[in-house]
């Protein structure tokens, strides 16, 4: 299962940074075009239908499925001013209660995700750009990512708790 976990929260995060390289590639070449147009005129001005929207789409990809691997890796951004100073058993204690309480805010959170996902399919919600896109499309992404990252708290808590001291918390890389 440990090994399923991690390649699942790899692949999430390579996911992730293909969406930021889409928006690079997007942006760019939409620059480009934009370029050619000073350059050439009325007569070469040409736009990537939606490009802005389909940017947006990449950035909240990028961003919900790259919490998960981020998380594992230790590499989201913490406070450690507090818990610095606790003795280990503290830190520990501080690491179950944060996990917990994240755990169950970001679960709340995919499950309205799923609710929201759920009313844009029923409702045939689409964007308003000139490619109307169905929401439930990108709206995808954000409830995996929220999903995965529910997991991988639930997931580092146990770890934690089975260990009988801090998984995350490393205060050597700082």
């Amino acid at each position: 299962m440990r090994r399923f976990l991690d390649v699942l929260y790899s692949a999430a995060g390579g996911v992730a940074a293909l969406s930021i390289l889409a928006i690079c590639l997007l942006v760019s070449a939409q620059v480009g075009l934009n370029i050619l147009a000073r350059i050439g005129g009325p007569a070469l001005s040409f736009t990537i239908p939606s490009y802005a929207d389909f940017a947006g789409f990449a950035l909240a990809a990028a961003s919900f499925l790259a919490m998960a691997y981020t998380l594992r890796a230790g590499a989201h951004i913490r406070v450690n001013l507090l818990v610095s100073r606790l003795p280990e058993r503290g830190q520990w204690i501080a690491e179950i209660l944060s996990l917990a309480l994240g755990a169950g805010i970001i679960g709340y959170a995919t499950w309205f995700s799923v609710l929201l996902l759920a009313e844009s399919w029923h409702y045939g919600d689409t964007s308003p750009g000139m490619i109307p896109v169905p929401l439930w499309i990108p709206q995808l992404s954000m409830v995996v990512g929220l999903g995965l990252l529910t997991v991988a708290l639930v997931d580092t808590l146990i770890q934690s708790i089975r260990n009988r001291a801090p998984v995350v918390i490393d205060f050597g890389s700082e």
